[in-house]
């Protein structure tokens, strides 16, 4: 809610306290911008005080307005509509806004929220990152960014799974198949490297399962002795065991992978305050697991594994250790989520992770609880749906996914083509091309991904993406680029435009409704932290972006006869690429100085 709105709201308040000597809460009164095709700025729904004063919505509105129009000097006018009350604002409302708007500065909230834990990415270093990573990264990396408008102290972290099973397919693939090829006798990076070796695994897996199928076992056999699994499954008890050879070949295959991961998180500009792993946090959630069965919260099977019943809660029973003592990814969350209540005073942690995980972390808070952690139920669960493309869902195991670094690379080399094409890079040298081709690729990227409601599962399409018109990245940075070359023309002109618009000036609706857009900015961000959505800020830079689109193609601004309206153009003008920068900035998306 904006000062106007909350003016608005008292005064409602008064209102009924005034003519029907009853109190009414402002929690009670309900503004909406008024819609387009009515007179008015702002609506009050009155139908929730036609209780309180017992006359039609009509005469309510008629009443209710006369006061607010006596009592506030900026309502010009108000007309009804059934139970609805249109406001109009006066003209030199705005203009005195946008004057505050100029003249404040982008000063960070202060830090009274407390300390925001937000965890994502979570890759696995069997394989390179995809674009389900991607969406991981950027609705993470957004969401931190957002909650720091909002006053929160935000730690970026990210859990690399870097033991368990699925690692050492890949460290066995490399040791059957490998032939000592490294990143670098290869040219490969370490992480795409790795990834080969885990779709070959599974190749060679199939193999053997049909092979046995054919000799007679069921499928289910098949899978269980495969002397490939078998083998996987012996070289994890042997990692767990602090085998020498084992941990060295994990060492190597690691740190080819985090040197690949670290390249495609700097192309993608995502970054991390702290990072844990899986192979340091997993020991202490074997602990934890340890004390809750000797404190009677889990038990233990016949072959020695260890488990949570968790009927009477709704769920299900669930493995916490295996019967050879090797752990789960439930051990690992539990043992990572005590470390990070004990490095740091975390106020609210929150997961960033797909909505394939629900049951997961539905069972994660049970289970923190249980084991006496007051923070367990308020953990939250960010949950976000997959991501695909035109032509269907991705499987790494057969390695059909959307390599991260490819179409990263895709995406800025289609950015540079379509820029020339359309002649938006005449006259810049080669190194302002490639920046300008950079911003650009990648902002489609990120904005595609990122104007999805996250609990949405959706659909990228690289093309669609990379267009400089509709609800594109490109489209909101051109409109930036835009306002700048306008800006740089009158500073060219010598027109002084930092300066306080005059007020008494007679402006436009659609120069009114930029000025509404550009206030309303706060608003979105707030709404945005509530809601856990980038979308909402993404969709905000779009529409500032269309209605700034069409108020320049409808109206001059240097050409402009009135030297006051001008200076009022170029300032309304001005704020709004600020606008424009700080909210893609939210959505991790540079925008261009020139185009």
């Amino acid at each position: 809610m904006n000062n106007i709105e909350k003016i608005i709201t008292k005064n409602v308040c008064l209102a009924v306290k005034k003519l029907y000597s009853a109190e009414f809460e402002e929690n009670n009164v309900v503004i909406q911008q008024t819609k387009r095709e009515f007179e008015g700025d702002l609506t009050v729904m009155i139908f929730p005080v036609v209780k309180i004063s017992k006359h039609s919505p009509e005469q309510t509105c008629e009443e209710i307005g006369n006061f607010l129009k006596e009592n506030m000097d900026f309502i010009a006018d108000f007309n009804i509509v059934k139970g609805f009350l249109n406001i109009v604002i006066k003209k030199s409302y705005y203009l005195h806004l946008l004057n505050e708007i100029s003249e404040s500065k982008n000063q960070k909230p202060e830090q009274d929220k407390g300390l925001m834990m937000i965890e994502y990415s979570s890759p696995n270093t069997n394989k390179p990152l995809h674009l389900g990573h991607i969406r991981n990264n950027l609705l993470g990396y957004s969401i931190a960014e957002i909650q720091k408008a909002n006053g929160y102290k935000v730690l970026k972290t990210n859990i690399v799974n870097d033991r368990g099973i699925h690692i050492c397919k890949s460290m066995l693939a490399w040791q059957l198949f490998g032939k000592g090829e490294t990143p670098e006798n290869s040219g490969i990076k370490g992480d795409h490297l790795v990834g080969k070796y885990y779709v070959i695994f599974d190749i060679e897996y199939k193999k053997q399962i049909k092979k046995l199928i054919d000799s007679g076992l069921t499928e289910e056999e098949a899978k269980k002795s495969a002397p490939l699994i078998v083998q996987a499954q012996e070289m994890l008890v042997k990692w767990e065991q602090n085998d020498p050879e084992t941990c060295g070949l994990w060492q190597k295959m690691n740190s080819w992978v985090y040197a690949g991961f670290e390249q495609t998180y700097k192309k993608l500009g995502v970054d991390f305050d702290k990072i844990y792993y899986e192979s340091n946090t997993y020991l202490v959630g074997k602990q934890e697991v340890e004390r809750g069965l000797g404190s009677g919260i889990f038990y233990k099977k016949a072959d020695g594994s260890i488990w949570a019943d968790l009927t009477a809660d709704g769920l299900d029973e669930k493995l916490l250790l295996r019967a050879d003592g090797t752990s789960v990814y439930m051990t690992q969350d539990i043992g990572t989520a005590k470390i990070r209540y004990n490095d740091f005073p975390i106020d609210k942690m929150v997961y960033v992770v797909g909505n394939e995980q629900n049951y997961h972390f539905q069972v994660l808070a049970v289970l923190l609880d249980k084991l006496g952690f007051a923070w367990g139920k308020d953990l939250v669960h960010f949950s976000y749906g997959m991501v695909e493309l035109p032509e269907g869902k991705m499987k790494s195991r057969e390695g059909t996914v959307v390599d991260a670094d490819d179409l990263i690379d895709e995406m800025i080399d289609s950015a540079r083509q379509t820029a020339f094409e359309l002649g938006k890079l005449d006259g810049l040298t080669d190194k302002e091309i490639n920046e300008i081709a950079q911003m650009v690729g990648l902002g489609a990227l990120k904005y595609f991904i990122l104007k999805v409601d996250p609990r949405k599962n959706m659909t990228f399409n690289p093309k669609e993406s990379i267009d400089f018109n509709g609800n594109t990245g490109p489209f909101i940075q051109y409109t930036h680029t835009r306002i700048k070359s306008v800006l740089r023309k009158a500073k060219e002109q010598n027109i002084d435009f930092h300066q306080n618009v005059n007020t008494s000036l007679e402006i436009n609706d659609k120069e009114k409704y930029l000025i509404q857009l550009v206030s309303d900015f706060p608003n979105v961000v707030k709404e945005a932290g509530e809601s856990f959505s980038p979308a909402l800020i993404a969709n905000y830079c779009y529409d500032l972006a269309k209605e700034f689109n069409q108020f320049y193609h409808d109206y001059s601004i240097l050409n402009e006869n009135n030297n006051d309206l001008k200076v009022f153009r170029l300032v309304l003008s001005q704020n709004t690429a600020k606008t424009i920068k700080n909210a893609m900035k939210l959505l991790g998306i540079e925008v261009p100085e020139r185009m």
